[in-house]
Parts: C-alpha cells; sequence; structure tokens
C-alpha cells in the first residue's frame, strides 16, 4: 500500500438527528437523506448505542426493503436476522449482516437480549440501476471472520469492506468498490492512522469513542465524539491522529452517479420504479 502524499481535508462536520425507527428503537441518524447526492453511493447511516432495554427491545419487526444494500455492523448486543429468502442469522459481538435487497424481500431484526448494552450502525449502500432488481442475498459474518491489521503505530483495523494496508476485507463490489474500516486507537495519545483513497471516493469519517484530528497538510481539525466529517474529494488518501482508546468508522465508495428515488424502504431511479416496488410489496411479492 503507498503512502498517503496528499491528503484530504474536511468538508462538513455533521452532527447526527435523534430518531426512532422500527418499533421504537431510539437511535440517531448520521447520514440522512440531503447527503445522499452528496456521499452517493452510501444513502443513510445510523448509529444506536443505549444500555436501557427500552431504547432497543421492540427492535424492528417484518418490513420490506428494494434496491440497495443493508450492512449492519454491531459493537456490542445481539440481534437476530430472518427474512423472506429464508435466511436466518445471529449478529453479535464484532459481526457483520451484508444483505443484499435486490428485486425485493421482507425482513426483520429482533434482539435476543433482555438487558446490557447494544451498539453498532447501519449503513444502507446502493445498488446501480442494473442491479436493482437482482436475486435478493444475504451474507452472516462472524467477528472471527473479518480480517484484521496492525499497523506500525499499533492501530487496529478491521477490515469490514475493501483493503486497508495490504489486507482484504471480509466483502468486496466491483460497482461501489466500498471501503468500510473499524479502527481501534491503541492505548496511546496521537497514534496516527493513514488509509489510500482513490479521489473519485466519497470518504467519511464517524468517532464513536474518543477523539480525533484529521491532519491535512501542516493543518489538523478535531472531530469529537459522535461527529460524522465529510471529507474533501482531493488528495490519495486520509491521516488521522487520535488520543487514546479512540474508535472510529472510516468508510469510502465509489459513486454510482445515479438518479435516487427513495420512499421509506424503497430505493430506486425513478418514481415510476417505485410505484411499481409499492404494488409488488402489496402484491406480496417481497415475501
Amino acid at each position: 500500500m503507498s503512502a498517503v502524499t496528499h491528503s484530504r481535508g474536511i468538508e462538513r462536520l455533521v452532527k447526527g438527528q435523534d430518531t426512532q425507527d422500527g418499533a421504537g428503537v431510539r437511535l440517531t441518524r448520521v447520514l440522512t437523506h440531503d447527503l445522499q447526492t452528496r456521499l452517493d453511493p452510501f444513502l443513510m447511516l445510523d448509529a444506536f448505542g443505549s444500555d436501557k432495554p427500552d431504547d432497543y427491545i421492540a427492535g424492528f419487526p417484518n418490513h420490506p426493503h428494494r434496491g440497495f444494500e443493508t450492512v449492519t455492523y454491531m459493537i456490542a448486543g445481539r440481534m437476530r436476522h430472518k427474512d423472506s429468502a429464508g435466511n436466518e442469522g445471529l449478529l453479535q459481538n464484532g459481526g457483520v449482516q451484508w444483505m443484499t435487497a435486490g428485486r425485493g424481500l421482507t425482513h426483520s431484526e429482533m434482539p435476543e437480549q433482555e438487558e446490557g448494552a447494544m451498539e453498532g450502525f447501519q449503513l444502507w449502500l446502493n445498488l446501480p440501476a442494473k442491479n436493482k432488481l437482482c436475486e435478493p442475498g444475504y451474507r452472516d459474518i462472524q467477528s472471527q471472520d473479518i480480517p484484521e491489521v496492525v499497523t506500525a503505530d499499533g492501530v487496529l483495523v478491521r477490515v469490514i469492506a475493501g483493503e486497508s494496508h495490504g489486507t482484504r476485507g471480509a466483502v468486496q463490489r466491483d460497482h461501489t468498490k466500498p471501503i468500510f474500516l473499524d479502527v481501534q486507537f491503541p492505548n496511546t495519545p496521537n497514534a496516527m492512522f493513514e488509509q489510500t483513497l482513490p479521489n473519485t471516493h466519497n470518504a467519511f469519517v464517524y468517532v464513536y469513542r474518543g477523539s480525533l484530528e484529521v491532519v491535512h497538510g501542516e493543518n489538523a481539525t478535531t472531530v469529537p465524539i459522535q461527529r460524522m466529517a465529510v471529507l474533501r474529494n482531493e488528495g490519495n488518501g486520509v491521516v488521522l491522529r487520535a488520543k487514546a482508546n479512540t474508535r472510529a468508522i472510516l468508510i469510502a465508495g465509489q459513486p454510482l452517479k445515479e438518479p435516487i428515488a427513495q420512499h421509506g424502504p424503497f430505493v430506486m431511479n425513478t418514481r415510476e420504479e417505485l410505484i411499481q416496488a409499492v404494488d409488488d410489496f402489496r402484491a406480496g411479492l417481497m415475501g
């Protein structure tokens, strides 16, 4: 992996919106609808985290999806997935569920715990127009199956998708070429981490423990906990410097540059395709 010679700076810092989804699960919507074009191919990022059962116990009962992929990364807790294609899996500490909705399916995500912390992320990744009606797919990736690499500075990187420091991630996608890293800094101050990125990729960093700085030339901008830094499209990568025990996710992808038409859990390219999606769901064609 070549070194970052021209690092990206921060375009803006984003504070997520507190909301509820599913049957009343409390979460923070970090990547909202108004950022979909700017952060194409990513459609949404939710962060959830609570040790209060009332915040998560109702879960996400059966609901449909069409036209994109959902990536759920569980930091702590246990969630059971079931879908109309017959897939079932237990998402637990450190694991990932990568679901391709394609032409459509119905699924549920329900807690398998009544106490303790539940924390993680759900990312929505768009599909290109030619793949929006593909066969649905599902991968249940346990924590031990996510490749990891430790840098010379002692930074542990969990490579969920893409590649980092010569280590290929658990998932690869040709059309959007996503990079999804969980970057865990050591118990020492000012550890550095750099990641090369194609200059065409849209990218952002979200801090969920501690705080870090995005280093851009001679300058550095702080990203505090529970903030997303949208990175400028420049240079050949990003350089991060963090306080002790900081953790952040770094996400980047190749934009599709296609129209985005969304109605709730359906993401297509035109209004007519959305109407068809609703009609197909009502007709029972998504399970």
